[in-house]
């Protein structure tokens, strides 16, 4: 007997310990197991599990303490450049012989090979269970949009309902440096269609605070959210992250603004770092970290083991309280040889690089929270009335995790989309035969619990 694809309930599910509410019981220290209970693709209620209770009506699965998380969110990645590599001869290390490799290759680009490539990336994001991915899409002339950028629109129409994709113009300081260019970019980027926010890749290379203040001020004037690429690198004294705070706080920026890498602040003193993510933790800053490329770009020279790790501060910023997304980055391009749209691969490479303690219980919510993305209230995944996106690791448990989370199986609005369910999860449906001409009497709906 085979696992239904579309369970009413699954019971003894393993929640990560963020995602429950500090009333949720425990068991010799472990959080209690849980039952979801679905209806019409959403969940209905999310309940401590009681032995006691009578089975469900309805296709049950009893997952016996399987893991299970919301679905992914890659909150940073370029698919325009993903799988490019294979055509590319000889890269010379580090981020400027990458992006020096990329600029020689999109030469060559047309609608048809951008399309192709990221059709092939959201095919495995969404296999891996990824409901919302962000990409970053390079934008170098200040006159004209890139090519990319209309594909990924229509590839952002094509999956909705199944991918959430939002497309950030990734476009270099300097060409902010006339504050009439930036409000032409801005009004490009705003007038482009739901999903596009405005960015900027800020570096010690180009490093211009002046083009940086009108980057925000054109995003401001036309209503834009913002994500920057900013200090990737091992620079003490970049400069970008804590310019974009202060910027922020005398600007009243209304939007919200998502910096990734921040790598810079792992090679500054102590209390330069630290007073920074004070001046982030005030702000409505979110820091995305990428573990893969930045442990692949960063102190890379030919022939020589690299001393330095390449991170931003994760532990401090977390102590802070400041959200904190890992993601993919590139894939399988001149910046990164390797990669698989899989954000669980980036949370394996983060926790060995940056000793990350409790990944399930804690670190996973850095895969989790689309709410990270935008200005607003917290919205935990998982709460009545939302989405059925879970995904059910067959294989792994909580002390080994991320390793072994492979094996899965994805549910989109509370039907199997990857993977297969095993038929041991199959609890006997306990729905009474009706009688020939019987009509059904109606169901007792389960409670919604306040999960607050």
């Amino acid at each position: 007997m085979h696992a239904s694809n579309a369970p009413d309930h699954i019971l003894n599910a393993r929640l990560p310990l963020w995602l429950l509410p500090r009333t949720w019981p425990t068991s010799a220290g472990q959080p209690a197991l849980a039952d979801l209970h679905l209806a019409q693709g959403c969940i209905q209620a999310m309940v401590p599990h009681d032995p006691a209770r009578p089975l469900p009506a309805g296709t049950t699965w009893d997952l016996a303490g399987a893991l299970v998380l919301p679905g992914l969110v890659d909150a940073h990645t370029h698919l325009d450049k993903a799988f490019t590599l294979p055509r590319m001869g000889t890269v010379k290390p580090g981020l400027l012989g990458a992006i020096e490799a990329m600029m020689v290759d999109r030469q060559g680009w047309t609608e048809a090979d951008i399309r192709q490539r990221a059709s092939r990336a959201l095919q495995w994001a969404h296999e891996a269970g990824t409901v919302h991915v962000r990409t970053h899409c390079d934008w170098w002339e200040p006159e004209s949009q890139p090519l990319a950028w209309g594909v990924l629109r229509e590839l952002a129409q094509e999956w909705a309902g199944r991918i959430t994709l939002e497309r950030v113009g990734l476009i270099p300081l300097h060409l902010y440096t006339e504050r009439a260019t930036a409000m032409q970019l801005a009004a490009t980027v705003a007038s482009s269609g739901p999903g596009a926010l405005l960015g900027g890749f800020v570096h010690s290379t180009n490093w211009d605070p002046q083009a940086l203040r009108h980057l925000f001020e054109a995003a401001q004037h036309h209503g834009l959210n913002v994500d920057l690429h900013v200090d990737e690198e091992l620079h003490p004294g970049a400069l970008g992250l804590a310019t974009t705070a202060a910027l922020l706080k005398e600007l009243r920026f209304e939007g919200h603004v998502v910096c990734g890498h921040t790598c810079a602040l792992a090679a500054q003193d102590e209390a330069t770092a630290l007073a920074t993510l004070d001046a982030v933790a005030a702000s409505s800053i979110t820091l995305v970290t990428l573990p893969i490329t930045n442990l692949l770009l960063q102190d890379a020279t030919t022939g020589r083991t690299p001393r330095q790790r390449g991170l931003t501060l994760v532990k401090e910023a977390h102590a802070r309280g400041i959200p904190v997304l890992v993601a993919s980055d590139n894939v399988q391009d001149p910046f990164c040889p390797v990669g698989s749209f899989d954000p669980l691969e980036a949370l394996a490479t983060g926790v060995l690089a940056a000793q990350l303690d409790a990944p399930f219980d804690r670190w996973s919510e850095a895969l989790c929270r689309a709410d990270w993305l935008r200005r607003g209230p917290d919205a935990l995944p998982l709460q009545p009335g939302s989405a059925a996106d879970l995904i059910v690791f067959n294989q792994a448990d909580r002390w080994g995790f991320p390793s072994r989370t492979q094996p899965r199986v994805v549910l989109r609005n509370g039907r199997v989309t990857s993977g297969h369910a095993s038929a041991a999860w199959h609890v006997a449906d306990t729905t009474p035969a009706l009688a020939a001409g019987a009509t059904p009497a109606p169901s007792t709906p389960i409670p919604a619990r306040s999960l607050a």
